[in-house]
């Protein structure tokens, strides 16, 4: 099959052709929403229908895949956190990186190193507190191997994807809009005994951004192969992708037949559509990809009609917004007129006036 028929099934998968929805009914929450950048999970949302106001109440923020902070349904936290504990002691050393190394050589296991993290966050956050001071107070309770120099701020610190990994285990989510973070008790929690098929992170992924390898879902997790290859489920079919042979769930196959996302959308730099693991099918042309992932300062990304075709820049002067698209071929006038759109719904979500589109191209 062809990689148009791919991409549109994912962004109809991720619902980013709908109008309006509700928490409840949004898949990307399923397995979360990336919260990074001046836009992150709130934006991501709003493309899927769902209004700022109406999700507030709902949503709870947690640091999971790759440390990065997500945003859930309040409702399915306990699902969640079964759902993203690593799998096993190798599958925790790879996820937390060079932490791992002084845990091994001191012959702690991983999963027990982040049990005792955990237990150690969960007595020091009994309020709402700032990052910073947990990370002091750990600092003075947690013994070597769990620690680092950390030349920037010289001081010693906790490792910092242990401190992540761990936070959750403790029952404890992030209050949203806090910079640095503060860490609070996620109240009544309570870890389910397993994930069910939602919550399941390799079903998840294929489910929104299949068909996939168990390199593309262990690249998004950050989790060795051989795991994923292990877990990975039954009830799949295989198609091939421009040659390559990958999986799908065998329910999503018929979904597969259409070529057709009708929309235009301003996906933010974090978007889960962009977060899929095979960048080539996303974006064929090299230069067009270094563009668009760049080592640092990543820009937004224009979707028309499940094809990523250029990539956008806001820039903010008091109350005014300038939205600058790069777009990868000529823009028809109509698709113009829907970029512009798109850029007023962004403005309006950040409460700003838009002052422009600039479109180089």
């Amino acid at each position: 099959m062809h990689r148009r028929q791919v991409l549109a099934f994912r962004a109809r998968a991720q619902q980013l052709t709908r109008a309006e929805g509700r928490p409840a009914d949004t898949a990307v929450l399923d397995i979360g929403v990336q919260d990074t950048g001046p836009d992150g999970a709130g934006w991501a949302l709003a493309l899927r229908g769902v209004a700022a106001t109406a999700a507030a109440d709902d949503l709870v923020l947690l640091w999971t895949v790759r440390g990065a902070p997500h945003l859930y349904r309040r409702a399915d936290v306990g699902r969640v956190a079964a759902a993203v504990e690593p799998w096993s002691d190798a599958d925790a050393g790879k996820r937390i990186h060079d932490a791992a190394k002084p845990l091994k050589a001191a012959g702690i296991g991983v999963l027990t190193a982040l049990d005792q993290v955990a237990a150690q966050l969960r007595a020091v956050v009994t309020r709402p507190t700032v990052k910073g001071e947990v990370s002091g107070r750990l600092a003075q309770a947690l013994p070597e191997p769990y620690l680092r120099f950390c030349r920037p701020c010289q001081a010693t610190h906790l490792y910092e994807m242990p401190f992540r990994l761990a936070a959750l285990r403790a029952g404890l989510e992030l209050r949203p809009g806090t910079s640095p973070p503060v860490l609070e008790r996620i109240p009544g929690f309570r870890k389910a005994d397993a994930p069910d098929d939602r919550f399941d992170l390799i079903r998840a992924y294929l489910r929104l951004l299949g068909p996939a390898t168990p390199k593309d879902v262990a690249g998004y997790l950050d989790a060795p192969v051989k795991e994923v290859k292990a877990r990975w489920p039954q009830d799949v079919v295989e198609v091939t992708v421009d040659g390559e042979a990958r999986s799908l769930l065998a329910a999503d196959q018929p979904a597969l037949a259409s070529a057709d996302a009708p929309a235009t959308r301003l996906l933010g730099p974090f978007d889960l559509f962009l977060q899929a693991r095979d960048r080539a099918t996303l974006v064929p042309d090299a230069a067009h990809a270094k563009e668009l992932w760049p080592v640092l300062g990543r820009p937004g990304a224009v979707l028309v009609d499940g094809e990523l075709v250029g990539t956008w820049r806001p820039r903010k002067s008091g109350s005014r917004l300038t939205v600058t698209v790069r777009p990868w071929a000529k823009l028809p006038e109509s698709r113009r007129r829907a970029v512009v759109e798109q850029a007023e719904r962004l403005a309006a979500y950040r409460s700003v006036v838009l002052a422009g589109v600039d479109v180089d191209g």
